[in-house]
C-alpha cells in the first residue's frame, strides 16, 4: 500500500491529508493560533473546586476553564507536587528528579478537598482538547513524546508496545532502556522501536529528558497561567506519530513547513529523506492531489459507495448514529440475506475510514441491514474489527444486537472534524439574489480593476472555478485573459481552485494572502453610506 502526506499551509489553517493509494483516509484541519493542544504542558492555578465532581476547575487562560478530574491527578502528585514546590522554592537551582525521594502514593479514593485548595499553582498537561462547550481536560501525570519512546516523569515502570510481538525483541528493548534510563523516570516504549539500536534510543532519551529540564527551567523563571511545554508542529507531531519506511511521499506547499518537517525526517530516518518534498505549483496542492474532490464527497450527512448503496451519518452531543441503506443497488446475490451480508460488508469498509476521516470519538451506533443468519452476523462483525484494527485511536467493538445494531466507542481526543460540503453563493452575499451569470467576467474585470488601480497590487493570483478557468483562457489568441493581461500587466496569474463554488472566486497576494475586494455594493451597504457620508458633511459645515 503506497502512503502519502500532503500538507496544505494556508495564512489561517493548516490542512494535512493522508492517502493510502490516492485514496483519502484521514483529514486534519488545525487553526495556525490553535491553543490548548493535546500535549502542552501549563503552569496553571486552581480556580474552583467541585466536591460532588470529586474535580476542579483550573485557570490556564483558555476560554472554558479547564477540567481536572480527581483520578488525573495520577498516584505520585504527592511526589509532584512536592518536587514543583521545591523548584519555586529556590529558582536559581534546578532540582534533580533523578536524586529526589518519591514520597508514597496517593489514596486512589481520595477526595479532590483533602488534596488541592483554591488558588494552589499547578502544572498540568492537556489530555484533551476544547470539545463543543466543554474546555480543555487536563492530567497531572506529564508525558514527553518521541518518535521510538514516551518519557514519563514520577515512575519507574517501563512498558512495550502490545504490537511487538517477539519476546526476544521486547526483553533486548527492556533491558536497554533500563540501562539508559535515569531514576524516577518511566517509559513506553512505542512500536516504532522495534530493531533500533542503542545509540538512536539513547539519543531520543537524551532529547526528551532536555524537554523535561527546559519544562523545569521555564516554571521557575513565569507566573501562572503560563505556557510551559508546547508539542511539536501539528504536521511534524502526525509524521512523528505515524512515518514508516512504507510511507513514499510527504508533499508540503509551504517553505517554513517544509524545513519543519525536512529537519525531522532527516533525524530520524535519514535514508527517506528523499520523501518530503516542496510543492512550489500555482494550483491548490489538494486540487493536485484530488483531495478536493473526495472531500466534497466523503462529508456531509449521506455518503454513498459502491453498488448505489449509501450511509446517513447524524451526529448528537452523547453519540453518533449511523444508518446503512442498499438504496437503488443492483441485487446481485443470490438472495436477500446475501444482498444484505454484501452491502453491510462493503458498509463496513467505508465506516471504518468515516470513523477516521471524520475522526469521530465517543459513542457510535451503526444500524445494519437487517440479517438473520448468525453466520453472517458473526461474519460481519469479524470483518468490522478486521477494518478497523489500522485504526489508531483506541476502540471497542460490541457484537450486532438483537436490533441489528453495532455498538463502537472510539477514543474522543478533539472534536469530530464537520466540513460543510454545501456551497453558499458567492454571488448574492446572502440576499437571495444572484447577479446575472453572463456578466460574471464583467465583474472579475472590475474586482482586477479595482486591486491593481484601487489598491495598487499587481502581483497576485485570481483563483476560480475550473469551468469559469476553462471559459476565461478559452482560445489562443483572443482569449479573455490575454486581453486582461494586456490591459493590467503580466504579473497576475489565473488559477482553477476545485474548493470554489461556480461563481466564486478569491484575489491572493504574492504572500498567499487573501486580499479584501468586497466594496459596498457587494454588500447592498453604499445607500447607508451615502446616508452617513450626508450627515458628515453636514455637520462640518455646522462646526
Amino acid at each position: 500500500m503506497r502512503s502519502e502526506l500532503v500538507v496544505d499551509v494556508q495564512p489561517d489553517e493548516i490542512s494535512i491529508a493522508l492517502l493510502e493509494d490516492g485514496r483519502l483516509m484521514s483529514l486534519q484541519k488545525e487553526a495556525r493560533n490553535q491553543k490548548f493542544a493535546v500535549g502542552n504542558i501549563y503552569y496553571g492555578r486552581v480556580k474552583k473546586l467541585m466536591p460532588g465532581l470529586n474535580a476542579a476547575f483550573v485557570d490556564i487562560a483558555s476560554e472554558k476553564d479547564a477540567f481536572l478530574h480527581y483520578l488525573d491527578l495520577g498516584s505520585q502528585f504527592s511526589s509532584f507536587k512536592s518536587f514543583i514546590q521545591t523548584a519555586t522554592d529556590d529558582p536559581q537551582k534546578v532540582p534533580q528528579l533523578s536524586k529526589f525521594k518519591l514520597l508514597p502514593d496517593i489514596d486512589k479514593n481520595g477526595s479532590v478537598n483533602g488534596t488541592l485548595t483554591v488558588g494552589q499553582h499547578i502544572v498540568v498537561q492537556v489530555s484533551k482538547e476544547p470539545i463543543s462547550t466543554k474546555g480543555p481536560r487536563l492530567t497531572t501525570e506529564l508525558t514527553f513524546t518521541g518518535r521510538f519512546m514516551v518519557l514519563i516523569p514520577f515512575s519507574n515502570k517501563i512498558s512495550i508496545s502490545q504490537k511487538i510481538k517477539s519476546t526476544e525483541e521486547k526483553m533486548r528493548l527492556r533491558q536497554l532502556i533500563e540501562s539508559i534510563k535515569p531514576k524516577n523516570f518511566g517509559v513506553i516504549i512505542r512500536t516504532s522501536a522495534e530493531n533500533k539500536r542503542v545509540a538512536e534510543l539513547n539519543n531520543e532519551m537524551n532529547t526528551l529528558l532536555r524537554c523535561w529540564e527546559e519544562t523545569i527551567e521555564k516554571l521557575q523563571k513565569t507566573t501562572p497561567p503560563a505556557l510551559l511545554h508546547e508539542e511539536d508542529s501539528r504536521a511534524v507531531g502526525i509524521i512523528r506519530d505515524i512515518f514508516s519506511p512504507s510511507f513514499e511521499n510527504i508533499y508540503v506547499n509551504d517553505a517554513e513547513t517544509y524545513s519543519q518537517i525536512y529537519n525531522y525526517v532527516s533525524l530520524i530516518a535519514p535514508e527517506r529523506i528523499e520523501a518530503v518534498k516542496l510543492y512550489a505549483k500555482d494550483e491548490p496542492i489538494f486540487d493536485t492531489f484530488n483531495i478536493t474532490k473526495q472531500i466534497k464527497s466523503s462529508f456531509g450527512k449521506a455518503v454513498s459507495f459502491k453498488s448505489g448503496a449509501y450511509i446517513i451519518i447524524e451526529h448528537t452531543e452523547a453519540l453518533h448514529v449511523i444508518d446503512v441503506n442498499s438504496g437503488n443497488r443492483n441485487k446481485n446475490a443470490d438472495s436477500q440475506e446475501g444482498n444484505a451480508l454484501d452491502v453491510n460488508i462493503r458498509a463496513a469498509d467505508e465506516i471504518a475510514r468515516q470513523l477516521r476521516l471524520r475522526d469521530m470519538g465517543g459513542i457510535i451506533v451503526i444500524d445494519f441491514i437487517d440479517m438473520n443468519s448468525a453466520e453472517h452476523r458473526q461474519k460481519l462483525y469479524d470483518h468490522m474489527r478486521e477494518v478497523m484494527a489500522n485504526d489508531r485511536a483506541r476502540h471497542n467493538i460490541l457484537p450486532l444486537s438483537k436490533f441489528g445494531l453495532m455498538q463502537i466507542t472510539r477514543q474522543r481526543v478533539r472534536a469530530a472534524l464537520d466540513i460543510e460540503t454545501m456551497e453558499s453563493c458567492p454571488s448574492c452575499y446572502g440576499k437571495g439574489l444572484v447577479q446575472p451569470s453572463i456578466l460574471f467576467t464583467d465583474v472579475l474585470h472590475e474586482k482586477i480593476d479595482y486591486v491593481v488601480n484601487t489598491l495598487g497590487i499587481h502581483e497576485f493570483s485570481l483563483y476560480v472555478h475550473p469551468y469559469v478557468f476553462a471559459y476565461i483562457k478559452q482560445g489562443f489568441f483572443s482569449s479573455i485573459y490575454k486581453k486582461w493581461r494586456g490591459e493590467f500587466g503580466k504579473k497576475f496569474k489565473l488559477v482553477q481552485n476545485q474548493a470554489l463554488a461556480f461563481l466564486e472566486y478569491k484575489f491572493l497576494d504574492k504572500n498567499r494572502n487573501e486580499i479584501d475586494v468586497k466594496e459596498s455594493k457587494d454588500v447592498g451597504n453604499s445607500s447607508n453610506e451615502k446616508k452617513a457620508s450626508k450627515s458628515k458633511r453636514a455637520a462640518e459645515k455646522e462646526d
